[in-house]
C-alpha cells in the first residue's frame, strides 16, 4: 500500500497536493510519504514478529537523515555499506546495537569508526577482511562480533547487475568454504564469529530463492555448532522485492510464511536489511514538461528531470510507472503496469535533457496527453533514486520533500551552483 492517490483527477501525495509541493519547492523533486514508509516497516515487524528479528533497514536505498530518524525512532536497525552510512546512521540517533557492516572494501579507517561505534555486527566478505578486522580490534582494544557472508549459490533470478547469491560474484565466499573459515579464525579473542549472513541480490519476485538459501545454510550452521561454535544470528540480508508493477511481489507476509517455519526452533536470532521493500513505493519524483517534440514516428516528452537524478532506468532496466499530476477523471487510477490498453493515451518516448541516449525514463510508454508545464510523476522512485543522483552535466541535485498527513516540508534543499563548485575552490 501507498499513500499517493489521485482526488477528482489530481495526485495527492498524503494530505498534500504534489501540485503544491511543486510550487513550493520546485522541479525535479523527490518526494516521500511518512505514512507509506512506516506501513511499509510495520508490516515486516508484525510479519516476522514470531521470531527474535530485528529489521535492519538499508541506508543505501535512501539515506536522508531525516527519513533514518524515522526510522530509528519506529525501531528499526541499520544495514551500513560505508564510513558515510555509519556517520548519517549516527546522525539520525540509530541504536549502534542494530546496526550490521556489510561490504567487500571496508578501509581500515571505516572498521575502527564502526569498532568505535560499538556497531552489533560486521559482515565479513572474506578471509582477508576477518584477519584484517581482527587485528584492528587487537589494536584498537576492542571486541566486537561478526557474520560470515555466505554465498549459497541460488540465482533469485533479478536482474544481471543486482545478483549477488551466485559463485560468480565478488560478494562472500562459497558455502564449502565457510566451515573452513570458523576453523581458522572463529576461536579469536577479538572477533565473535558468531552468524552466518546470506544476501541473494535486490528485486526479488519470489519466496523460492530465499527458502532454498536458508535450507542450503541450516546444515552449516548444524555443523558449526557441532564443532563448537555458537551460532547465535542468521542474516538474510535485504532484496525482497517493491511493487514497480502493482501485485508482482510477495508482500511482507508471503515473505514470512515461508521464511518463519523454516528458522523456527532453531534458537536463531533473525535479520532482516530491507532498503526498497520499504521505500520504493514510498517516494516519487515530480518532474516538468519542458518541450514536446516529435521525431519521424517518435514523440518525445522531455522533462526537466534527467538521468543524474534516476539512473535506474538506463542502469537497472527499471520500469518506473509515470504518469500526469493532473488527468481528466477517467485516467484518475494507479495501477501500475506497463500493459495500458486505453482510449486516448498517446505512446511516447520520456526523456530528459542529458546529451545521452540512456537519458530516458521509459520508451514507447502509454500515457494521457500533456502539454509543456503539466507536471509528470515517476512514481516507486523512493529507492536508489536520490542516492545515485549526481552532478553529471553540471546539473543540481534535486530537493527532497517529506509529506505528514496534511503537511510538507523540504528535508534537503535544492543545490545551488555555488555549493555545486565550492569543494574546487582553491584557498
Amino acid at each position: 500500500m501507498d499513500y499517493f492517490k489521485y482526488n477528482k483527477g489530481e495526485l495527492f501525495a498524503e494530505d498534500v497536493s504534489v501540485e503544491k509541493i511543486a510550487v513550493g519547492a520546485g522541479t525535479p523533486v523527490y518526494i516521500y510519504s511518512k505514512a507509506t514508509m512506516l506501513d511499509h516497516f510495520e508490516k515486516l515487524k508484525k510479519a516476522f514478529a514470531k521470531l527474535d528479528t530485528t529489521i535492519c533497514y538499508s541506508i543505501k536505498a535512501c539515506g536522508n537523515i531525516n527519513i533514518l530518524k524515522i526510522l530509528a525512532d519506529a525501531g528499526s536497525g541499520f544495514d551500513i555499506v560505508s564510513g558515510g552510512e555509519l556517520y548519517r546512521a549516527q546522525q539520525a540517533g540509530a541504536d549502534m546495537k542494530k546496526t550490521v557492516f556489510a561490504g567487500v572494501g571496508k578501509t581500515d579507517e571505516e572498521i575502527l569508526a564502526a569498532l568505535k561505534a560499538e556497531i552489533g555486527y560486521f559482515n565479513i566478505e572474506s578471509e582477508a577482511e576477518l584477519e584484517n578486522l581482527i587485528n584492528l580490534a587487537k589494536q584498537a582494544g576492542k571486541k566486537t562480533k561478526a557474520a560470515l557472508r555466505v554465498n549459497p549459490d541460488v540465482d533469485p533470478k533479478t536482474h544481471k547487475h543486482i545478483t549477488t547469491g551466485t559463485k560468480e560474484t565478488k560478494f562472500g565466499v562459497d558455502i564449502e568454504r565457510a566451515e573452513k573459515v570458523f576453523e581458522q579464525y572463529g576461536k579469536n579473542d577479538y572477533v565473535n564469529l558468531c552468524a552466518i549472513h546470506v544476501h541473494l541480490g535486490s528485486g526479488g519476485k519470489t519466496i523460492d530463492p530465499y527458502c532454498e538459501a536458508i535450507k542450503k545454510v541450516l546444515p552449516l550452521i548444524d555443523t558449526l555448532r557441532g564443532k563448537g561454535f555458537k551460532i547465535e544470528m542468521i542474516d538474510l540480508g535485504g532484496g525482497y522485492g517493491a511493487d514497480y508493477q502493482t501485485g508482482t511481489v510477495p508482500t511482507a507476509a508471503d515473505y514470512a510464511n515461508g521464511i518463519v517455519p523454516l528458522l523456527k526452533d532453531k534458537n536463531l536470532k533473525l535479520v532482516l536489511e530491507p532498503g526498497k521493500s520499504i521505500m520504493a513505493n514510498a517516494g516519487i519524483l515530480l518532474t516538468k514538461v519542458l518541450y514536446l517534440k516529435q521525431g519521424g514516428s517518435k514523440k518525445f516528452v522531455i522533462v526537466d528531470a534527467g538521468m543524474n537524478d534516476l539512473i535506474r532506468p538506463w542502469l537497472y532496466d527499471a520500469f518506473h510507472f509515470i504518469w500526469p499530476a493532473r488527468v481528466e477523471e477517467r485516467f484518475s487510477f494507479l495501477k501500475r503496469t506497463d500493459k495500458l490498453d486505453i482510449k486516448g493515451l498517446e505512446f511516447v518516448d520520456i526523456v530528459g535533457p542529458i546529451c545521452e541516449g540512456t537519458d530516458f525514463f521509459a520508451k514507447d510508454r502509454a500515457i494521457p496527453p500533456v502539454k509543456r508545464g503539466d507536471l509528470i510523476s515517476i512514481f516507486t522512485a523512493g529507492a536508489y533514486g536520490f542516492t545515485m543522483a549526481s552532478n553529471y552535466n553540471a546539473r543540481l541535485l534535486p530537493a527532497e520533500v517529506l509529506v505528514d498527513g496534511k503537511n510538507f516540508k523540504v528535508i534537503r534543499k535544492r543545490q545551488n551552483y555555488e555549493e555545486m563548485v565550492a569543494p574546487e575552490r582553491l584557498r
